[in-house]
Order: structure tokens, then sequence, then C-alpha cells
């Protein structure tokens, strides 16, 4: 299966072409341009560099949350609009199940995390077990004590990744003292994990329905509260 994975949850931007699991190539991008103006040219390219052309892919995956509302949006759009113009399966991704995977821990717990803001982090937790995950806590908006409280008693390596990894590492270390920063081309969100999670959905069944899909905000936007906020006065 020829997987074409989109990633566009934070500032950066990357592309991910897979062939049944083995990675052909990835197209990453973290220079300030917008997602809408560099997301499909990326593709274009990656897809032409690997000697492939659209009507080969076979499923499209992307990142659909939690993250940045815009990115979030603007990655499922594409996917779906490529998938339907194809009529071909779209998988929608946790962000933080793509990263605890792209990461490759053999063995320890990963902890993606990403700045919610309003002193809360986005945050999953997974035990990596020689290669195999397990999902101990479900996305969640939480503050970092709460998830300080989670993971201090884990008596393995707890790797941080994602573009909340810093902050989460040098607010929680004294408390949470195994915490472990992975190198900088290693902690962010990247296409490759996308398509990697995306396969094993593929390989256990699931049928990508691109009509189901929708972002994963884990919480209401900005706008919404206040909308929510006028209409409680």
């Amino acid at each position: 299966m020829l997987i074409l994975a989109f990633e566009t949850s934070a500032k950066a931007a990357s592309v991910a072409l897979t062939e049944n699991g083995k990675l052909l190539g990835e197209s990453y991008q973290n220079t300030g341009l917008t997602h809408s103006q560099t997301l499909m040219v990326m593709a274009e390219d990656l897809l032409r560099t690997c000697g492939k052309t659209p009507r080969q892919v076979d499923a499209v995956a992307v990142a659909a949350g939690p993250g940045s509302f815009t990115g979030v949006r603007i990655g499922v759009a594409a996917a779906k609009g490529f998938a339907w113009g194809r009529q071909i399966p779209c998988y929608g991704v946790s962000t933080l199940e793509a990263m605890a995977a792209g990461l490759g821990v053999w063995d320890g717990y990963v902890v993606p995390t990403m700045d919610a803001r309003r002193n809360q982090t986005y945050a999953a937790i997974f035990r990596a077990e020689f290669g195999k995950l397990t999902r101990l806590l479900s996305d969640s908006a939480i503050s970092f004590q709460e998830l300080s409280e989670k993971i201090k008693n884990c008596e393995k390596p707890i790797f941080l990744v994602g573009d909340g990894s810093i902050l989460c590492y040098n607010t929680l270390l004294e408390e949470v003292p195994n915490l472990v920063l992975p190198p900088e081309h290693r902690m962010h969100q990247r296409a490759a994990g996308v398509a990697m999670v995306a396969q094993t959905m593929a390989d256990e069944g699931s049928s990508g329905n691109g009509a189901e899909l929708s972002p994963n905000y884990l919480r209401p936007s900005q706008a919404e509260r206040e909308r929510m906020a006028r209409e409680n006065r």
C-alpha cells in the first residue's frame, strides 16, 4: 500500500510517502511559510522525486489533531480533498500517537506533548516495549501538574516528544527526574509517524472513511469559547 501522509498540526509542515511500511521519502519545512502555501507543493515534489504519481497513491493519512486549529484544518482539508478526488481511503491519525510512533523508542515511556496554552498541554502516554506501543492515557488537554501525577512513578525513562517537549521538561524535571529530551531532529511532529500509524490502521481493517473524518481539537477554539461566553451571559 502506497500511503501519502500530511502533518500540519504545528508550525512545521511535512509530507511523507511510505510503501507497505517502508519510508520512501519525506519532506519537512519549518520556514514560517503558511501550510496552505507549502503543503501541496511539497506533496507534488515528493511524489515526483520518489518516481510516483498521484494515481499510484492507495491511501492518504493526516494528523487530525490535537494541534493548531488552523494547521489541523488545512491538513485535514488537503487529505480529504486528495482522497475524494481519487476515491481512496483517508485515515485520520492522532497527532500524539503519530509522534510516539515516529520517535521509535525501544523500551521506556513516550509522552507526546504540545503547548495548549492557558497552562495546559495536549498530551498522551504510551509504554514502549520492544517496538510495541501500548496507550496508557488517551489524548487529553491537561495541566502540567496533572501530567506530572500520571508519570512521576514511571520507573523507565520517559521520552518527551513534540513542540511542547522543552516546556514540559523545564516545568516537570524537578518532580519527574527521569525525563529525557530526544535530539532536535527527533523531537517534532513528522509525517512519517502519521504514515506508520495509518499503515497499522489499514492492516487492522480500518476502512479509512474520509467522509467521517473531522479534526479533533480536544477543546473549543478561542472564538467558540467567546461565543459560548456571550450566549451564557
